[in-house]
């Protein structure tokens, strides 16, 4: 009888921490945030293109999360539910930032290796040094092409390619209609097809 509850512990788990977080255990928390940390550092970093801004956006957003967890009723996956939070926390800030009209920062010392493994944007294969010149040029370009699409056009751009996301995941994470995020994708698509043009020639 252990065995089989150890089997069906995996299944569970996130949902009984969720239970343990929502009766004050701050543990249970800690081993929530450290089970998606670098995944949402990753789609902040995609977004806001800076490491200490990345960095503190997720403790924003968790601290939040920890703060609303109460609010959690398991009817959508706990990352699902995060996702919506760090977006929010996310858009909010680049808002915030285009009002002020500071530009979005580039930070170059960040590498991919920072980056969650499983993310599309690491190269598969070593590729070689003009290569790697080129490539490193190109996803230059396309992240500042990113960076002037408005925050709501730029989270469901990155979710879609980056994350891999579909209609009605992304629409639950960012709590509109699955017609929003096509139309949101459509546009985000054209503008950056617009300004990425001459590398889509050179491709």
């Amino acid at each position: 009888m252990q065995t089989e509850a150890s089997v069906a512990q995996p299944d569970v788990s996130e949902l009984e921490l969720v239970k343990r977080c929502q009766k004050g255990d701050s543990a249970a928390f800690d081993e929530l945030v450290g089970r998606y940390r670098t995944r949402v550092f990753g789609m902040i970093y995609n977004m806001v293109h800076n490491e200490q801004d990345a960095w503190d956006l997720a403790q924003d957003s968790f601290v939040k999360a920890w703060k609303s967890i109460d609010r959690f009723r398991g009817k959508s996956s706990f990352y699902t539910w995060l996702y919506r939070i760090v977006m929010n926390v996310t858009i909010d800030w680049l808002r915030k930032k285009q009002v002020k009209g500071g530009g979005t920062e580039f930070d170059d010392n960040v590498q991919l290796r920072e980056i969650d493994p499983a993310s599309k944007t690491v190269p598969r294969a070593e590729p070689l040094p003009h290569q790697r010149m080129e490539r490193r040029e190109v996803r230059t370009r396309i992240d500042q092409a990113i960076a002037q699409l408005s925050p709501e056009h730029r989270a469901v751009i990155l979710m879609k390619e980056t994350e891999d996301m579909q209609y009605h995941e992304i629409a639950e994470a960012l709590g509109c209609s699955i017609g929003t995020v096509m139309s949101r994708l459509f546009y985000a698509r054209k503008k950056l097809q617009n300004l990425l043009r001459d590398v889509y020639e050179n491709v």
